[in-house]
C-alpha cells in the first residue's frame, strides 16, 4: 500500500469519516430483451402497463423497442438498491404474461437485423430525437451489436465528503473543482484495474451464431451447431465482436481532467466522418441520423467508465459537466449475470464499492499514450483469455502472471473493505474474500 493511501484512509478512520463512508451513493440500470417462448426478440411494443418510456422514471428502453431498460433511484444501502431492482422485474413479468426478459448480456437468436425493432417515444420533439439518434446507430453499426445488454452501476460519494476530503488531505480552491479532479483520478485508476472487473463479472463467454450474421470469422471456435465461443474467454461482450467503433477507434479521449475530457468529446460531436456523410441525414424526407459528425451526441462514445452530471430540462450533458462539475461516475463494464436473478447482486455491488474506493484514493498519475494501449491490451487479453491459467498481462511494459497480479490487487482491496465494514457493519470484506 502506497504512503499516501495510507494516510488517507487513517483519516478515513475517524468517526466523520467512517460516518462519510456509511453514505456512499448507488444506482443500477439494467438492460434486458423481452422474448417470446421461442427465445426470439418480442416484436410487440412496450407494453402499455408499464408506462411511457419517455417519461417513465424507472423503466424505458435503450436501443430497441424490446430492450427494457430498469432504473433503480441512488440509495445509499445496498439492499434497498436489489430490493427496487428485483421489484421492478416482478412488476414488468407480471405485466408481460405471453413474453419472457433474457436474462443473459449477448442476445437470443437473431433472425436478421429487420428482427431487432428500434425504440419509439412518440410523436413529441424529443421522442422524436432519440428515435432519429438510435435509426442513426442502426445505419452507422448495424442493429445486431445494439441488441447487446448490460449493466451501468453509477456511484457517488456524498456531498459533504469532499470538503472534509479537501480539508484533511490539505487541498486549497473551489470544492466542485476538487471534486471532479478526485473523480477523474478515479476514472484513470479504474481503467488500470478494470480487467479484474472483467475476469470475476465476466460472463459472455459465448454467443449464438445467428448474432455473426453472414459475417465469417475465424476468432471464434464452434462450441455445437448454435453457439460460438472461446475456451477461455470471459466477457465477448466487451471485445472486438461488441461494442466496437472504426470511427471512434481513432478518437483519444483524455481522462486526466474535466477540461481536456470536454475539449476532445466536443470536438468529436463536431467533427465530420466521411462514411457517415455518405449516408445522409435527411433522405427522401425521413431522418437517417441527427448528423454525418463521429458522434451524433455524447452518448454515443463508447467507454468502460464516464464522468457523468444530472442534466437540466433540454441541457446537454457534455454541456451540464463542463458548467457545473462531475457528479458521480456510471460504470459500463459488467455483464448480465445469467445465474441471478436480476442480473447482480448484493455481493458484487460490495465488491464493485470497495473497487470505486480504492480508485478514488489511490494515487493516479496522468495517463500516458503508452499506457493507454497497454492498458487497451491487457483488458483484451482477459476479455479472450481471462481464464487461461498462463495468461500473462503487462506492467509498466514487463510481463507479470495475471494469478499473481490479480492477488496483489485483491490484497490492496483489503484495507479498504475493512474500512468499509465499520461504517456499515457490513460483509465487504467477505466480498472480497470470496473472490480470492
Amino acid at each position: 500500500m502506497s504512503d499516501l493511501l495510507q494516510t488517507r484512509l487513517q483519516h478515513l478512520k475517524s468517526p466523520n469519516g467512517l460516518a462519510l463512508l456509511s453514505q456512499v451513493q448507488r444506482g443500477i440500470e439494467k438492460e434486458g430483451l423481452r422474448v417470446t417462448p421461442k427465445a426470439l426478440i418480442a416484436q410487440t411494443g412496450h407494453p402499455e402497463a408499464l408506462g411511457s418510456t419517455l417519461t417513465h422514471k424507472s423503466i424505458t428502453t435503450d436501443y430497441s423497442e424490446a430492450l427494457l431498460e430498469f432504473i433503480t433511484p441512488v440509495c445509499q444501502q445496498v439492499d434497498d438498491t436489489i430490493d427496487y431492482l428485483s421489484d421492478l422485474h416482478h412488476f414488468t413479468l407480471r405485466h408481460m404474461p405471453d413474453e419472457y426478459l433474457w436474462p443473459a448480456s449477448m442476445p437470443c437468436r437473431l433472425e436478421g437485423e429487420a428482427s431487432i425493432p428500434i425504440a419509439q417515444y412518440g410523436s413529441a420533439n424529443i421522442g422524436q430525437m432519440k428515435h432519429v439518434y438510435r435509426q442513426g446507430l442502426s445505419y452507422r453499426y448495424g442493429r445486431t451489436m445494439q441488441a447487446i445488454a448490460g449493466i451501468h452501476y453509477n456511484f457517488s460519494m456524498p456531498d459533504n465528503f469532499w470538503p472534509y476530503c479537501q480539508q484533511v488531505w490539505g487541498e486549497q480552491g473551489d470544492v466542485q473543482a476538487f471534486k471532479s479532479q478526485r473523480y477523474f483520478d478515479l476514472i484513470r485508476n479504474f481503467r488500470r484495474h478494470s480487467w479484474l472487473l472483467v475476469y470475476l463479472f465476466g460472463a459472455s463467454p459465448a454467443l449464438d451464431n445467428s448474432f455473426m450474421g453472414d459475417k465469417k470469422t475465424d476468432k471464434l471456435d464452434t462450441f455445437s451447431n448454435n453457439t460460438l465461443g472461446l475456451p477461455f474467454a470471459t466477457s465477448l461482450r466487451m471485445s472486438d465482436l461488441g461494442y466496437q467503433s472504426e470511427a471512434q477507434a481513432n478518437l483519444n479521449v483524455s481522462y486526466n481532467n474535466l477540461d481536456n475530457y470536454v475539449d476532445d468529446v466536443t470536438k468529436a460531436i463536431a467533427q465530420g466522418y466521411p462514411a457517415y456523410e455518405k449516408i445522409g441525414i435527411n433522405v427522401d424526407g425521413s431522418y437517417r441520423q441527427l448528423n454525418s459528425n463521429v458522434l451524433q451526441i455524447e452518448n454515443e462514445y463508447y467507454s468502460e467508465i464516464r464522468p457523468k452530471r444530472v442534466t437540466q430540462s433540454g441541457e446537454q450533458p457534455i454541456v451540464a459537466l463542463k458548467e457545473r462539475g462531475v457528479e458521480y461516475i456510471e460504470v459500463r463494464i459488467l455483464d448480465t449475470n445469467p445465474f441471478l436473478p436480476v442480473g447482480i447482486d448484493a455481493q458484487q455491488i460490495r465488491f464493485l464499492d470497495v473497487f470505486l474506493l480504492y480508485c478514488l484514493l489511490s494515487e493516479s498519475a496522468a495517463l500516458s499514450v503508452t499506457e493507454s494501449d497497454e492498458i487497451k491490451a491487457n483488458q483484451q487479453r482477459v476479455v479472450r483469455e481471462g481464464r487461461n491459467p498462463k495468461l500473462m498481462l503487462t506492467k509498466n511494459g514487463q510481463p507479470v502472471a495475471f494469478k499473481k497480479a490479480a492477488n496483489g490487487l485483491l490484497t490492496q482491496l483489503q484495507p479498504i473493505a475493512d474500512l468499509l465494514d465499520k461504517a456499515h457493519e457490513g460483509q465487504s470484506t467477505d466480498a472480497i474474500n470470496d473472490k480470492r
